[in-house]
Protein backbone atom coordinates (compact mmCIF):
# COMPACT_ATOMS: atom_id res chain seq x y z
CA UNK A 1 0.00 0.00 0.00
CA UNK A 2 1.20 3.35 -0.94
CA UNK A 3 1.21 5.97 1.56
CA UNK A 4 0.84 9.71 0.20
CA UNK A 5 3.58 11.71 1.80
CA UNK A 6 0.91 14.31 2.57
CA UNK A 7 -0.57 11.57 4.63
CA UNK A 8 2.56 10.97 6.63
CA UNK A 9 3.15 14.01 6.94
CA UNK A 10 -0.10 14.98 8.55
CA UNK A 11 -0.72 11.41 10.59
CA UNK A 12 2.81 11.05 11.14
CA UNK A 13 4.78 7.67 11.15
CA UNK A 14 3.27 6.06 14.34
CA UNK A 15 -0.58 7.22 13.48
CA UNK A 16 -1.19 5.78 10.25
CA UNK A 17 -3.67 3.02 10.79
CA UNK A 18 -7.09 4.61 10.57
CA UNK A 19 -5.82 6.02 7.08
CA UNK A 20 -5.14 1.78 5.99
CA UNK A 21 -7.81 0.94 7.41
CA UNK A 22 -10.04 3.55 5.72
CA UNK A 23 -8.43 2.44 1.92
CA UNK A 24 -9.49 -1.36 3.48
CA UNK A 25 -12.69 -0.15 3.94
CA UNK A 26 -12.95 1.49 0.69
CA UNK A 27 -12.11 -1.25 -1.43
CA UNK A 28 -14.22 -3.41 0.50
CA UNK A 29 -16.97 -0.83 -0.40
CA UNK A 30 -16.08 -1.04 -3.94
CA UNK A 31 -16.35 -4.68 -4.28
CA UNK A 32 -19.30 -4.66 -3.10
CA UNK A 33 -20.56 -2.24 -5.03
CA UNK A 34 -19.14 -3.83 -8.54
CA UNK A 35 -21.61 -7.04 -7.65
CA UNK A 36 -20.56 -10.94 -7.93
CA UNK A 37 -19.22 -10.82 -11.28
CA UNK A 38 -17.42 -7.57 -11.45
CA UNK A 39 -13.59 -6.74 -10.34
CA UNK A 40 -12.30 -7.46 -6.64
CA UNK A 41 -10.53 -5.51 -4.59
CA UNK A 42 -7.80 -6.40 -1.91
CA UNK A 43 -9.47 -6.45 1.34
CA UNK A 44 -9.56 -7.82 4.73
CA UNK A 45 -12.20 -10.61 4.68
CA UNK A 46 -11.78 -11.84 8.36
CA UNK A 47 -11.14 -11.20 11.96
CA UNK A 48 -10.04 -12.83 15.06
CA UNK A 49 -13.27 -13.07 18.03
CA UNK A 50 -11.56 -11.51 20.52
CA UNK A 51 -13.37 -14.02 22.96
CA UNK A 52 -13.16 -17.27 21.31
CA UNK A 53 -10.08 -16.66 19.50
CA UNK A 54 -11.64 -17.93 16.11
CA UNK A 55 -11.44 -16.50 12.61
CA UNK A 56 -14.14 -15.42 11.86
CA UNK A 57 -15.79 -13.41 8.68
CA UNK A 58 -15.44 -9.54 8.82
CA UNK A 59 -18.87 -8.52 7.33
CA UNK A 60 -19.35 -4.49 5.90
CA UNK A 61 -21.51 -3.37 8.35
CA UNK A 62 -19.28 -4.37 11.32
CA UNK A 63 -16.19 -2.77 9.20
CA UNK A 64 -18.09 0.33 8.98
CA UNK A 65 -18.67 0.48 12.87
CA UNK A 66 -15.16 -0.19 13.40
CA UNK A 67 -14.17 2.19 10.64
CA UNK A 68 -16.69 4.93 12.27
CA UNK A 69 -15.20 4.62 15.43
CA UNK A 70 -11.83 4.71 14.69
CA UNK A 71 -12.50 7.72 12.40
CA UNK A 72 -14.13 9.53 15.78
CA UNK A 73 -10.82 8.75 17.54
CA UNK A 74 -8.27 9.78 15.11
CA UNK A 75 -10.81 13.47 14.80
CA UNK A 76 -10.24 13.38 18.99
CA UNK A 77 -6.59 12.68 18.77
CA UNK A 78 -5.99 15.55 15.90
CA UNK A 79 -7.79 17.72 18.10
CA UNK A 80 -6.00 17.08 21.28
CA UNK A 81 -9.09 16.12 23.20
CA UNK A 82 -8.69 13.61 25.83
CA UNK A 83 -11.53 14.33 27.99
CA UNK A 84 -14.98 13.74 25.52
CA UNK A 85 -16.76 11.88 28.43
CA UNK A 86 -16.54 15.42 30.50
CA UNK A 87 -19.16 16.88 28.62
CA UNK A 88 -22.58 16.34 26.40
CA UNK A 89 -22.22 15.48 22.74
CA UNK A 90 -24.16 19.17 21.83
CA UNK A 91 -21.62 21.05 23.51
CA UNK A 92 -18.53 19.53 21.68
CA UNK A 93 -20.31 19.92 18.07
CA UNK A 94 -19.93 23.55 19.07
CA UNK A 95 -16.06 22.98 19.79
CA UNK A 96 -13.80 24.89 16.90
CA UNK A 97 -10.80 22.79 17.28
CA UNK A 98 -13.33 19.99 17.23
CA UNK A 99 -14.92 20.71 14.00
CA UNK A 100 -12.11 21.58 12.29
CA UNK A 101 -10.28 18.39 13.30
CA UNK A 102 -13.37 16.49 11.29
CA UNK A 103 -12.64 17.81 8.14
CA UNK A 104 -8.97 17.75 8.23
CA UNK A 105 -9.44 14.12 9.00
CA UNK A 106 -11.89 14.16 6.60
CA UNK A 107 -9.30 15.89 3.88
CA UNK A 108 -6.34 13.12 4.65
CA UNK A 109 -8.71 10.11 4.52
CA UNK A 110 -9.72 12.39 0.41
CA UNK A 111 -6.05 12.08 -0.38
CA UNK A 112 -4.96 8.51 0.50
CA UNK A 113 -7.47 7.21 -1.69
CA UNK A 114 -7.73 9.42 -4.50
CA UNK A 115 -4.49 8.96 -6.17
CA UNK A 116 -5.06 4.95 -6.62
CA UNK A 117 -8.76 4.81 -7.01
CA UNK A 118 -8.33 7.52 -10.28
CA UNK A 119 -5.21 5.32 -11.50
CA UNK A 120 -7.67 2.63 -12.26
CA UNK A 121 -9.82 4.75 -14.97
CA UNK A 122 -7.19 6.67 -16.48
CA UNK A 123 -3.92 4.67 -15.70
CA UNK A 124 -3.72 3.56 -19.50
CA UNK A 125 -3.15 6.26 -20.88
CA UNK A 126 -2.39 8.92 -17.75
CA UNK A 127 0.73 10.00 -15.67
CA UNK A 128 -0.45 11.02 -12.26
CA UNK A 129 2.01 13.62 -10.10
CA UNK A 130 1.39 15.25 -7.16
CA UNK A 131 3.01 18.74 -6.15
CA UNK A 132 2.78 20.98 -3.41
CA UNK A 133 0.60 24.03 -2.88
CA UNK A 134 1.88 26.89 -4.74
CA UNK A 135 3.42 24.72 -7.50
CA UNK A 136 3.24 24.09 -10.98
CA UNK A 137 4.74 21.31 -13.13
CA UNK A 138 6.83 21.30 -15.77
CA UNK A 139 7.47 18.20 -18.23
CA UNK A 140 9.91 17.92 -20.25
CA UNK A 141 9.08 16.19 -23.68
CA UNK A 142 12.29 14.87 -25.74
CA UNK A 143 11.85 14.38 -29.84
CA UNK A 144 11.29 11.41 -30.88
CA UNK A 145 13.38 11.54 -34.08
CA UNK A 146 16.30 9.96 -35.03
CA UNK A 147 19.48 11.52 -36.39
CA UNK A 148 20.15 11.32 -40.32
CA UNK A 149 22.69 8.88 -41.41
CA UNK A 150 23.90 9.99 -44.86
CA UNK A 151 26.68 8.46 -47.02
CA UNK A 152 29.99 10.50 -47.13
CA UNK A 153 33.29 10.24 -48.94
CA UNK A 154 37.27 8.88 -47.37
CA UNK A 155 37.92 12.17 -46.94
CA UNK A 156 35.34 14.00 -45.43
CA UNK A 157 35.78 15.35 -42.06
CA UNK A 158 32.32 15.80 -40.83
CA UNK A 159 28.97 15.13 -41.87
CA UNK A 160 25.35 17.59 -41.40
CA UNK A 161 25.55 18.93 -38.04
CA UNK A 162 22.58 17.30 -35.77
CA UNK A 163 21.06 18.80 -32.35
CA UNK A 164 18.16 18.41 -30.76
CA UNK A 165 16.30 20.45 -27.88
CA UNK A 166 14.08 19.42 -25.53
CA UNK A 167 10.46 21.16 -25.61
CA UNK A 168 8.83 21.40 -21.95
CA UNK A 169 4.59 21.85 -21.64
CA UNK A 170 3.97 23.04 -17.80
CA UNK A 171 0.76 21.95 -15.91
CA UNK A 172 -0.46 24.93 -13.64
CA UNK A 173 -3.81 23.18 -11.49
CA UNK A 174 -6.59 24.71 -10.95
CA UNK A 175 -9.31 24.38 -7.32
CA UNK A 176 -12.44 22.55 -6.99
CA UNK A 177 -14.65 22.84 -4.81
CA UNK A 178 -17.21 20.68 -3.13
CA UNK A 179 -19.73 22.40 -0.35
CA UNK A 180 -21.43 20.07 2.04
CA UNK A 181 -22.96 19.28 5.08
CA UNK A 182 -22.97 17.09 8.20
CA UNK A 183 -24.34 17.48 11.72
CA UNK A 184 -21.29 16.89 13.65
CA UNK A 185 -23.49 16.26 16.77
CA UNK A 186 -25.34 13.09 15.20
CA UNK A 187 -21.45 12.06 13.92
CA UNK A 188 -20.01 12.55 17.68
CA UNK A 189 -23.79 10.47 18.84
CA UNK A 190 -23.07 8.12 16.18
CA UNK A 191 -26.36 8.61 14.52
CA UNK A 192 -24.41 9.83 11.02
CA UNK A 193 -21.90 7.27 9.76
CA UNK A 194 -18.94 9.63 8.75
CA UNK A 195 -16.97 6.48 7.01
CA UNK A 196 -20.05 6.72 4.71
CA UNK A 197 -19.66 10.52 4.03
CA UNK A 198 -16.15 10.48 2.97
CA UNK A 199 -16.30 7.67 0.42
CA UNK A 200 -18.98 9.59 -1.28
CA UNK A 201 -17.03 12.53 -1.35
CA UNK A 202 -14.20 10.51 -2.41
CA UNK A 203 -16.07 9.26 -5.26
CA UNK A 204 -17.54 12.64 -5.89
CA UNK A 205 -14.02 13.86 -6.08
CA UNK A 206 -12.44 11.05 -8.56
CA UNK A 207 -15.30 11.01 -10.71
CA UNK A 208 -14.63 14.45 -11.73
CA UNK A 209 -11.22 13.66 -11.95
CA UNK A 210 -11.89 11.17 -14.20
CA UNK A 211 -13.90 13.32 -16.65
CA UNK A 212 -11.26 15.96 -16.89
CA UNK A 213 -8.58 13.81 -17.80
CA UNK A 214 -10.85 11.83 -20.21
CA UNK A 215 -12.22 15.24 -21.87
CA UNK A 216 -7.95 16.17 -22.30
CA UNK A 217 -7.10 12.82 -23.71
CA UNK A 218 -10.37 12.51 -26.13
CA UNK A 219 -9.83 16.04 -27.57
CA UNK A 220 -6.40 15.42 -28.62
CA UNK A 221 -7.06 12.14 -30.18
CA UNK A 222 -9.67 13.77 -32.23
CA UNK A 223 -7.89 16.47 -33.33
CA UNK A 224 -4.68 13.85 -35.30
CA UNK A 225 -4.01 12.77 -38.36
CA UNK A 226 -6.57 11.47 -40.85
CA UNK A 227 -4.66 11.56 -44.05
CA UNK A 228 -3.98 8.33 -46.23
CA UNK A 229 -1.81 5.71 -43.70
CA UNK A 230 -2.50 8.37 -40.74
CA UNK A 231 -3.02 7.26 -37.01
CA UNK A 232 -6.88 8.29 -37.35
CA UNK A 233 -9.26 5.82 -39.03
CA UNK A 234 -12.60 5.54 -39.83
CA UNK A 235 -14.45 2.56 -39.78
CA UNK A 236 -13.19 -0.98 -38.14
CA UNK A 237 -11.24 -3.27 -40.26
CA UNK A 238 -8.88 -6.13 -39.45
CA UNK A 239 -6.62 -5.15 -41.85
CA UNK A 240 -6.62 -1.20 -40.11
CA UNK A 241 -6.65 -2.93 -36.95
CA UNK A 242 -3.46 -4.23 -37.67
CA UNK A 243 -1.91 -1.59 -39.16
CA UNK A 244 -2.58 1.41 -37.06
CA UNK A 245 -1.10 -0.93 -33.88
CA UNK A 246 2.16 -1.90 -36.30
CA UNK A 247 2.21 1.58 -36.84
CA UNK A 248 2.07 3.23 -32.84
CA UNK A 249 4.91 0.08 -32.31
CA UNK A 250 7.21 1.57 -35.21
CA UNK A 251 6.56 5.48 -34.14
CA UNK A 252 7.29 4.81 -30.28
CA UNK A 253 10.51 3.06 -30.76
CA UNK A 254 9.28 -0.52 -30.97
CA UNK A 255 6.99 -0.39 -27.58
CA UNK A 256 4.37 -2.71 -27.55
CA UNK A 257 1.07 -1.14 -28.31
CA UNK A 258 -2.47 -1.85 -26.60
CA UNK A 259 -6.18 -1.44 -28.16
CA UNK A 260 -8.04 0.06 -25.50
CA UNK A 261 -11.56 1.46 -25.64
CA UNK A 262 -15.15 0.39 -23.72
CA UNK A 263 -16.35 -3.19 -23.31
CA UNK A 264 -18.56 -2.19 -26.49
CA UNK A 265 -16.27 -0.12 -28.87
CA UNK A 266 -13.91 -3.43 -27.84
CA UNK A 267 -16.87 -6.17 -29.17
CA UNK A 268 -16.14 -4.91 -32.85
CA UNK A 269 -12.78 -6.48 -32.78
CA UNK A 270 -13.56 -9.68 -34.43
CA UNK A 271 -11.82 -11.58 -37.62
CA UNK A 272 -13.09 -10.74 -40.64
CA UNK A 273 -14.24 -14.05 -42.05
CA UNK A 274 -17.46 -14.13 -40.95
CA UNK A 275 -17.47 -17.69 -40.44
CA UNK A 276 -15.77 -17.74 -37.43
CA UNK A 277 -16.35 -19.75 -34.60
CA UNK A 278 -16.09 -19.29 -30.78
CA UNK A 279 -16.81 -21.83 -27.58
CA UNK A 280 -18.82 -21.33 -24.98
CA UNK A 281 -16.37 -20.80 -22.34
CA UNK A 282 -14.02 -18.13 -24.36
CA UNK A 283 -13.04 -14.65 -23.78
CA UNK A 284 -15.42 -13.70 -25.90
CA UNK A 285 -18.28 -15.13 -24.31
CA UNK A 286 -17.44 -14.42 -21.01
CA UNK A 287 -16.30 -11.41 -21.30
CA UNK A 288 -17.65 -9.93 -24.11
CA UNK A 289 -14.24 -9.29 -25.63
CA UNK A 290 -11.10 -10.89 -27.09
CA UNK A 291 -8.11 -10.34 -25.04
CA UNK A 292 -5.46 -10.31 -27.86
CA UNK A 293 -6.40 -10.18 -31.19
CA UNK A 294 -3.33 -10.57 -33.96
CA UNK A 295 -0.68 -9.96 -31.73
CA UNK A 296 -2.15 -6.38 -29.69
CA UNK A 297 -3.02 -6.83 -26.55
CA UNK A 298 -6.87 -5.46 -25.93
CA UNK A 299 -8.20 -3.60 -22.71
CA UNK A 300 -11.24 -2.48 -21.80
CA UNK A 301 -11.42 1.21 -19.82
CA UNK A 302 -13.69 1.35 -17.21
CA UNK A 303 -16.75 3.13 -18.61
CA UNK A 304 -18.12 6.58 -16.07
CA UNK A 305 -21.65 7.10 -15.23
CA UNK A 306 -22.36 10.39 -16.90
CA UNK A 307 -24.20 12.46 -14.75
CA UNK A 308 -25.04 15.46 -16.81
CA UNK A 309 -27.11 13.53 -18.50
CA UNK A 310 -30.23 10.94 -17.50
CA UNK A 311 -28.49 7.27 -17.30
CA UNK A 312 -25.75 8.99 -19.82
CA UNK A 313 -22.24 7.47 -20.14
CA UNK A 314 -19.21 9.51 -20.22
CA UNK A 315 -16.80 7.34 -22.62
CA UNK A 316 -17.66 6.87 -25.59
CA UNK A 317 -18.06 3.62 -27.37
CA UNK A 318 -17.14 4.42 -30.84
CA UNK A 319 -13.89 4.80 -30.71
CA UNK A 320 -10.81 2.48 -30.11
CA UNK A 321 -7.23 3.70 -29.04
CA UNK A 322 -4.16 2.34 -29.90
CA UNK A 323 -1.52 3.47 -27.27
CA UNK A 324 1.39 2.39 -25.75
CA UNK A 325 1.93 2.46 -21.71
CA UNK A 326 5.30 1.74 -21.64
CA UNK A 327 6.26 4.71 -23.69
CA UNK A 328 5.54 8.36 -22.28
CA UNK A 329 1.81 8.74 -20.95
CA UNK A 330 -0.20 10.62 -23.31
CA UNK A 331 -2.11 13.06 -20.63
CA UNK A 332 0.04 14.30 -17.65
CA UNK A 333 -2.12 14.85 -13.93
CA UNK A 334 -0.99 16.84 -11.75
CA UNK A 335 -2.90 16.96 -8.43
CA UNK A 336 -2.06 20.13 -6.02
CA UNK A 337 -1.05 19.55 -2.03
CA UNK A 338 -3.63 18.15 -0.03
CA UNK A 339 -7.57 18.61 0.38
CA UNK A 340 -8.48 21.79 2.44
CA UNK A 341 -11.50 22.28 3.78
CA UNK A 342 -13.16 25.17 5.94
CA UNK A 343 -15.91 25.15 8.30
CA UNK A 344 -19.22 27.80 8.38
CA UNK A 345 -19.53 29.49 11.76
CA UNK A 346 -22.25 27.00 13.69
CA UNK A 347 -24.96 30.14 13.76
CA UNK A 348 -23.53 31.79 10.16
CA UNK A 349 -26.48 30.63 8.54
CA UNK A 350 -30.32 31.56 9.74
CA UNK A 351 -31.54 27.87 9.93
CA UNK A 352 -28.19 26.85 11.57
CA UNK A 353 -27.08 24.53 8.56
CA UNK A 354 -23.75 24.18 9.11
CA UNK A 355 -21.46 23.59 6.17
CA UNK A 356 -18.30 22.70 5.02
CA UNK A 357 -15.84 22.93 1.57
CA UNK A 358 -13.02 21.00 0.27
CA UNK A 359 -10.78 22.41 -2.35
CA UNK A 360 -8.41 19.78 -4.39
CA UNK A 361 -6.39 21.09 -7.07
CA UNK A 362 -5.63 19.73 -10.19
CA UNK A 363 -4.52 20.18 -13.73
CA UNK A 364 -4.27 17.98 -17.15
CA UNK A 365 -2.37 18.59 -20.04
CA UNK A 366 -1.18 16.59 -23.13
CA UNK A 367 2.62 16.37 -22.95
CA UNK A 368 4.48 13.54 -24.54
CA UNK A 369 6.46 12.53 -27.55
CA UNK A 370 4.81 9.36 -27.76
CA UNK A 371 2.75 8.22 -30.80
CA UNK A 372 -0.92 7.15 -30.29
CA UNK A 373 -3.63 6.13 -33.02
CA UNK A 374 -7.98 6.49 -32.93
CA UNK A 375 -9.97 3.91 -35.06
CA UNK A 376 -13.83 5.35 -35.26
CA UNK A 377 -15.73 2.13 -35.15
CA UNK A 378 -18.92 4.45 -35.47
Amino acid sequence: MTIPTQILEFAGPSNLAPYKMFSDYFNHFRSIDAGPNGKKYDYQETTTDEVSGLTVNLSFSEKEDKMNAVLKREILRVAGITNMTDFPVETWANHPTLKWATFAVVSAMIDMILPQTVIEHIGMYSDVRTIGWGDSAAFDVSPRDLFSVSKAGRSKRTAYLHKQFKGQVTVIPEPRQMTVFVSLMKVLAGKESLAEFVVKMTRSFETQLSYDVYDTFYTAMDAIDSSADGLFVTGYSESEFVRLSQTVSAWNGGAKPIAIGTQLALANILPSNANYRYEIDSDFVKLGYVRDFKGTSVMVLPQLADWATPFGLKITNERIWFVSPSSQKLVKVVLEGNALAYTSDVYANANLLQTSTLIKSWGTAIATNAVAGTMDIS
